[in-house]
């Protein structure tokens, strides 16, 4: 607060783990401030966690930094914009959840920090992030940027062994014990706001989530509607006339990859959906949030939000082009679809910044990335909602999960 009010600029960290009381010291500070005139940017990494806090963005719409930045990554501001202008007036910016970025987006706000004050203060160029105060937080426990196939990155495995009453053990069928535990009665409540918001199943791969979230479709008996994707190149790629003939669209429509949905939705009346792209963040529809269908139509979904300040509101899901950001892919194509999965089950991924009072952990493959299991245990309210199902490597359930530790991760930290 004194290098704020005295505008001198610096660089804080708040760490703690999920309950210190993060939320609290930032949204004292934004009260704080705030009250007296002056301007605080939030921003957060994911995009369900900006529901969190007052006037919550995520880096990529606040400061323009691209999905994917590199070390030579271009800036998007121009000076005397309204953007530019509000950043020169800022007072503080937080940035929570700072973790689970790559550095190259810290180092694109520090770029673009540096190019707007130094019209205002030349010696803003030799100031880390141009002088600004900014305060970073969040929890190194938490799930930190993947690695694209670094095995390397497995460096501490821990075996943890499951208590007795979080256990499901003695079961047949893994996936119809896992929702029998998670969903009980679940047709008397298949219509049920409350029932549904506060319940899913955790699971670390796409895979497991879909095979559960196909089964709980099933259980439905509303009648279905199938969306298939509209798949093209993107005609911006140079090699586009090439790609044209040797990328078919039965090609483009095998493609699975993070981010976007499958070429085909299958989706009834009552089905709990999660959205993938922020669609309105000040309305509460950004990626994470949760909603049940309500209505299906040949080019709009009607829903009901699930949670947030938007609960029990009816909303309109469009089609969307999307473009996929892996860059395993080698080229760019164009996905148009409903930006939504189910999620009856989902990843624990995609579970940062949810909280739930009941959880089933499905283990049916171990850990492959740090902080998951952190992230999939640190997701329910109360112990008494927690259930867990873990399958050893020949598929026979056991007491005992793996907790992966990505030490070179913290090598440089003081």
């Amino acid at each position: 607060m004194a290098t704020v009010d005295e505008d001198k600029g610096g660089l804080f960290f708040l760490y703690g783990h999920g309950g210190t009381g993060k939320t609290f010291i930032w949204k004292t500070l934004l009260s704080c401030i705030r009250s007296r005139g002056d301007i605080v940017l939030t921003v957060i990494s994911s995009g369900i966690a900006c529901l969190l806090l007052p006037g919550g963005r995520t880096s990529h719409s606040r400061f323009v930094i691209p999905l994917n930045p590199t070390e030579d990554a271009t800036r998007n501001i121009k000076q005397g914009s309204p953007l530019a202008n509000l950043i020169v007036k800022t007072k503080l910016i937080i940035w929570d959840e700072a973790p689970m970025m790559q550095r190259y987006y810290f180092e694109a706000l520090d770029q673009t920090l540096k190019d707007i004050l130094r019209f205002k203060n030349t010696s803003s160029l030799d100031k880390p992030f141009g002088g600004k105060t900014i305060v970073l937080g969040g929890d190194f426990r938490q799930i930190l940027p993947v690695i694209t196939k670094e095995t390397s990155s497995i460096d501490g495995i821990e075996t943890i062994q499951i208590p007795d009453d979080l256990l499901i053990k003695d079961c047949v069928d893994p996936i119809l014990e896992i929702v029998k535990s998670m969903y009980p009665d679940f047709y008397s409540h298949s219509r049920d706001l409350d029932y549904l918001q506060q319940r899913a199943i955790l699971a670390p791969t796409l895979d497991m989530v879909e095979s559960i979230n196909d089964f709980m479709v099933s259980l439905n008996h509303n009648s279905e509607k199938t969306y298939l994707s509209s798949d093209t190149v993107c005609r911006s790629d140079h090699s586009f006339m090439a790609l044209e003939h040797v990328h078919t669209p039965e090609f483009l429509n095998s493609i699975k990859c993070s981010g976007i949905p499958n070429h085909s939705i299958t989706l009834k009346i009552g089905v709990p959906i999660i959205l993938l792209r922020n669609i309105d963040q000040s309305s509460g529809l950004c990626k994470g949030t949760r909603l049940i269908i309500t209505r299906l139509r040949n080019r709009v979904i009607e829903a009901k939000v699930l949670s947030g300040k938007m609960a029990g509101e009816k909303v309109f899901i469009p089609r969307m082009s999307l473009i996929p950001s892996d860059a395993r892919i080698p080229f760019k194509f164009q996905q148009r679809q409903f930006p939504i999965i189910v999620s009856f089950s989902m990843t624990i991924n995609k579970s940062q910044g949810q909280s739930l009072s009941h959880v089933g952990l499905f283990f049916k493959k171990s850990m492959f990335t740090h902080g998951q299991l952190y992230i999939a245990l640190s997701r329910v309210t109360s112990r008494k909602g927690l259930k867990i199902l873990a399958c050893d490597d020949e598929g026979k359930i056991t007491n005992e999960v793996k907790n992966i530790v990505y030490k070179k991760g913290f090598r440089n930290l003081v």
